[in-house]
């Protein structure tokens, strides 16, 4: 009974405030409001794009640059417990073809990230510090290039909770970010990727 109750808790936290941002209300080019940068080496563009198969057309916020992890904040967000969800799409990329979303960031150095890789079939979840990134947990799933996917993540304390296209695929515990921080998108090396519906919310 304890295990089922502390996985409603992290699966359906009690929202105060959510929000969607489907890059649809601006004009194509930068995205105002998102700060891009780098994490390690290499460059970042992220760019408001028109795509006709986007979730919710015309308008999604397209990674082209390559970079260690290129990676984009949202200005406004601040939040320690509550979730962050964002459909992407991996479009190219040799080396890599990963999406990702980004949690109590402090900076660009200093973050959690739940990814998933369609190069390699699989969903890890990782704490960045000092720009170092480590796993803490992983699984083998089945991400397909050329499709747009729903990675989502919950977090609440220390407890992590990761779903695919609506499927619970990672829990995990980590007790390395502990304070509020902002919200993001993340991609790795070579990844071009499409992400649409970026929404979250605080409990």
């Amino acid at each position: 009974m304890k295990t089922l109750t502390l996985f409603a808790v992290v699966v359906s936290p009690v929202l105060v405030h959510a929000q969607k941002i489907n890059f649809d209300d601006v004009q194509p080019g930068a995205a105002a409001g998102w700060t891009a940068a780098v994490t390690g080496k290499g460059e970042s563009k992220w760019t408001v794009a028109k795509d006709p198969t986007a979730p919710s057309a015309p308008n999604v916020l397209k990674q082209s640059a390559e970079g260690t992890y290129p990676i984009c904040l949202r200005n406004e967000t601040k939040i320690k417990d509550g979730f962050v969800e964002v459909k992407f799409k991996t479009i190219a990329g040799q080396e890599d073809q990963a999406g990702g979303v980004i949690f109590r960031a402090k900076d660009k150095d200093n973050y959690y990230i739940a990814r998933a890789n369609a190069l390699e079939d699989n969903v890890t979840i990782y704490h960045t510090t000092n720009g170092k990134r480590v796993s803490f947990k992983n699984t083998k799933t089945t991400v397909t290039s050329n499709e747009w996917h729903t990675l989502r993540v919950v977090f609440v304390g220390n407890q992590f909770t990761v779903a695919l296209d609506g499927k619970q695929v990672i829990t995990a515990t980590d007790d390395q970010i502990k304070d509020a921080g902002q919200l993001g998108l993340w991609t790795k090396a070579d990844s071009v990727t499409l992400f649409d519906d970026f929404t979250y919310g605080e409990q």
